[in-house]
C-alpha cells in the first residue's frame, strides 16, 4: 500500500487535556464527502503536534484518505461468508 500525501483541512488549539479546539476549511473537504445509509459524512484525522507552529497552532487536522485496497476487500467478504455459512440442523421451534 503506498502512504499517499496529507489534505490538510483545518488546524487548532490544545485548551485542555480532554478538549481540542478546532477549525475546519469546508473548500478542502468537499470531494471528499461520503454517504453511508442516506447521511453523509468526512472521516478526518485529528493529530497534536510536538510543537505549535508560528500561529500558535499545535493541532492539525487531515483528511483520511485510506481505502482498503481491494484483495482485503475480497478476503473480508470470503471469511464474513464462511464464518456466517446457514446451518442445516434443524430448528427447535
Amino acid at each position: 500500500m503506498e502512504k499517499k500525501e496529507k489534505i490538510f483541512c483545518g488546524s487548532g488549539k490544545k485548551r485542555k487535556e480532554n478538549w481540542l479546539s478546532i477549525t475546519i476549511n469546508p473548500d478542502k473537504i468537499k470531494d471528499h464527502i461520503q454517504e453511508f445509509n442516506g447521511n453523509k459524512f468526512v472521516k478526518l484525522n485529528v493529530n497534536i503536534k510536538p510543537e505549535p507552529d508560528k500561529y500558535g497552532k499545535d493541532v492539525e487536522v487531515t483528511i483520511d484518505t485510506w481505502q482498503p485496497d481491494k484483495a482485503e476487500v475480497k478476503h473480508a467478504e470470503n471469511n464474513y461468508k464462511e464464518t456466517f455459512k446457514p446451518s442445516n440442523t434443524d430448528l427447535p421451534f
